[in-house]
């Protein structure tokens, strides 16, 4: 079977099916009336090719072969646009860090088309750091070498951890310098230009639906609902009104609390949760200054324009997840009327939020219930690491084959610090452990089943910072391997692996401070 580019099926339903923009021009201006601006990628010098995920590539229908191509380079780095293809940039608005933005739009993505393949389904192609668009403000819309890498293997990273996400086909370098600002602090710099492709059902989120609500365009928010319905949840197309949209709400809610809790399962902080950056579809979207706790700390984000307010901290997430689905339901309002259904549905999910962290929590521990004392001693974990400055999750990994012994189980747990244990530390340590210890023994479960049940819950590997920086510094300097390394370590967090133990250790000291490793920003 032909699985070139030219074979492709592409086609545009959201621009065939949405209203545009009357206006051509790319520049910069507040677009009404519309949910999307046509606008071309920005040819760059020397588009190169430095990774595609293979697994990507088949999902709509690329070879490996199509993949290593010149024209592959052409096409995802944004110098050719193919036949059939019809770019686009999406107008939407959010709340940023809690205060309405207004307008603000893909200012740096452009879709290029949707591919349709029989055996699974429909993907949209969206590059970005292709160029400006309408909807740049002050920004050039192109990305660097550091961000673009970060998101590439965190996307497919966050995939094989079995988390909900958009996917990343390409890496590709441009050949061209980009000036950036990494922490805002008046020392800008040039760095490696190149632009990533990002692969997902649909990029809608929350706030393409908020900004219509604020402009008070009630026929264009049912046109997008509609949409989104119509193409991405065909099992709502029984209801009729507003009982369509309401069940359609129920649905959105109930992903969402599902990938916030793979998020705290796994220890990702996504440093960014505007009302923008979240997906109606539940996915893992817009990764920028994310990160992976190393040391568990519940009050940690990696995000510097947030080291104030931590409003995006790791054990905020779940809160902030509710948070913004009331602001969609203020933004489905005028579809549905009523705000007695819509509270009753986010109380739902507050309370499913809580069984699902509860069973997370426990199933992270090995326990078959997820009610009293394992909860318990589920909650009280959470404490010794905060209060034991342990690494979450080489410690989570630990427990699977701790020793029996208490002195040896301490040991065990114990080597995964980043400080000097005092008395009153090892002391709760102790405790925990051993009350752990007597609860496993008292569950009568094969030990084999409760191994088994802790592997598929607690990662072995993750894309922890240093890793990826690491990575992007090889990468500017021209050497790929540790790219590719850790894109084929990163397919299999939770196996053994023999070999890649190095990936396994704790947080280097030289990290804890190193930007990129613990410091990141919104600029890329």
């Amino acid at each position: 079977m032909e699985s070139s580019l030219a074979a492709l099926t592409f086609d545009n339903s959201f621009v065939r099916a949405l209203p545009g923009d009357p206006l051509t021009t790319n520049e910069r201006r507040q677009v009404r009336d519309a949910l999307y601006s046509r606008v071309a990628p920005a040819p760059v010098r020397q588009p190169r090719t430095l990774a595609y995920s293979a697994e990507v590539a088949a999902l709509i229908g690329l070879s490996p072969e199509a993949c290593q191509s010149p024209l592959f380079a052409q096409v995802f780095g944004g110098n050719r646009v193919l036949e059939g293809m019809d770019p686009y940039a999406a107008c939407y608005g959010g709340h940023q860090f809690g205060n309405w933005a207004g307008q603000l739009g893909d200012g740096r993505a452009i879709t290029l088309t949707e591919v349709t393949t029989r055996p699974s389904g429909r993907w949209e192609l969206q590059l970005k750091g292709a160029g400006p668009t309408p909807y740049s403000r002050m920004g050039d819309g192109r990305a660097v070498l550091r961000s673009s890498l970060r998101e590439f293997l965190c996307s497919e990273a966050m995939h094989f951890l079995g988390i909900p996400t958009t996917r990343a086909l390409s890496l590709v370098g441009t050949g061209e310098s980009v000036v950036r600002d990494m922490f805002y602090d008046g020392r800008p710099s040039a760095e490696p230009g190149a632009v990533v492709c990002r692969v997902a059902p649909s990029f809608v989120r929350f706030g393409n639906f908020e900004l219509l609500t604020a402009r008070k365009s009630p026929a264009l928010l049912a046109k997008l609902a509609d949409y989104v319905i119509e193409t991405h949840h065909r099992e709502l197309a029984q209801y009729q009104g507003k009982e369509r949209y309401l069940r359609w709400f129920e649905h959105v809610c109930r992903a969402t609390a599902e990938v916030v809790v793979h998020w705290m399962r796994v220890g990702f902080v996504h440093g960014v949760m505007n009302t923008d950056n979240m997906s109606v579809l539940g996915l893992t979207i817009d990764y920028g200054p994310y990160g992976f706790l190393d040391v568990f700390d519940p009050t940690w984000t990696p995000n510097t324009t947030d080291a104030a307010g931590r409003r995006y901290r790791y054990g905020q997430q779940p809160n902030i997840a509710l948070w913004n689905l009331s602001c969609f339901a203020h933004a489905l309002l005028p579809l549905i009327e009523e705000t007695e259904p819509l509270q009753a549905a986010l109380q739902h999910c507050a309370d499913e939020l809580t069984q699902r962290m509860d069973r997370m929590l426990c199933d992270k521990l090995g326990f078959s219930s997820s009610s009293g004392e394992a909860a318990e001693i589920a909650g009280a974990w959470l404490e010794v690491m905060a209060e034991c400055q342990l690494d979450m999750t080489n410690s989570y990994r630990s427990l699977i084959a701790l020793p029996d012994t208490e002195q040896a189980a301490l040991e065990q747990l114990a080597a995964h610090t980043y400080t000097e244990l005092s008395a009153e530390q090892t002391s709760l340590l102790r405790s925990w452990t051993a009350r752990y210890q007597r609860a496993r023994a008292e569950e009568a479960r094969v030990p084999e089943q409760r191994s088994e049940q802790m592997r598929r819950a607690n990662p072995k590997f993750i894309l922890r910072n240093y890793m990826a920086q690491l990575a992007i510094e090889s990468a500017e300097q021209g050497d790929l391997g540790l790219l590719h390394e850790l894109h084929q370590l990163i397919r299999k967090p939770y196996d053994e692996q023999p070999g890649q133990e190095r990936w396994t250790a704790k947080r280097p000291d030289w990290a804890a401070n190193k930007p990129g490793c613990s410091m990141l920003s919104c600029s890329s």
